[in-house]
């Protein structure tokens, strides 16, 4: 498969979001371990007119990232316990970002299952900090890119709009009635998400 370029990332967020469903995300760990999820589920998180974006009261020291470059990853660690995998996706100097919430395991399942501490398949990269775990990314991946030989997003067919769905975004209280978060349908591999009723 190919990797997809930059002009790949520079479009809008909400759209960005969509059109990363069923690609494959990889990283390549030293000794050449070769890590690869598909991306089930994604959520938009757009600037500062979004209460639930880390950017909504503008730039500071921990959101900056989200104000550089397309394709450049954006992880923080929350709830005391775990990080998370964004991909920055407005034009620079203008915050955005797609959080990824869950992933297919596709390759290096051994590596995911110890970096996990389990064997169920479709508890690997079931939401985002456990597919931060699988992958091995922290903190020190923040700020880097996907276009290099460490991070880069592989190209897979479009995912048809049938297959897609849309609800409100998971796990936030503030704007957490925007339908900014993107889905397979019924893929095994999603997020254990309890949506606002």
């Amino acid at each position: 498969m190919s990797k997809l370029e930059k002009q790949f990332f520079e479009i809008p967020t909400l759209e960005l979001a969509e059109t990363l469903l069923g690609k494959i995300f990889v990283r390549i760990l030293p000794g050449n371990i070769q890590l690869k999820g598909r991306i089930v589920e994604t959520e938009a998180y757009l600037g500062e007119d979004d209460e639930a974006c880390h950017a909504w009261r503008g730039k500071t020291k921990r959101n900056q990232i989200m104000y550089h470059a397309p394709g450049t990853l954006y992880v923080y660690f929350t709830y005391g316990n775990h990080y998370m995998l964004n991909i920055v996706s407005e034009p620079e100097n203008r915050a955005g970002a797609v959080l990824i919430r869950a992933m297919e395991p596709v390759e290096g399942i051994r590596f995911m299952e110890e970096q996990r501490d389990t064997r169920i398949l479709a508890n690997l990269m079931s939401g985002p900090g456990k597919l931060a775990k699988a992958l091995a990314i922290d903190g020190k991946s923040n700020g880097k890119n996907i276009f290099g030989e460490e991070f880069f997003v592989e190209d897979a067919p479009a995912m048809p709009e049938s297959m897609v769905g849309t609800s409100v975004r998971a796990g936030i209280s503030r704007s957490r009635e925007l339908p900014w978060r993107k889905f397979i349908l019924d893929n095994p591999y999603l997020s254990k998400v309890r949506l606002p009723e």
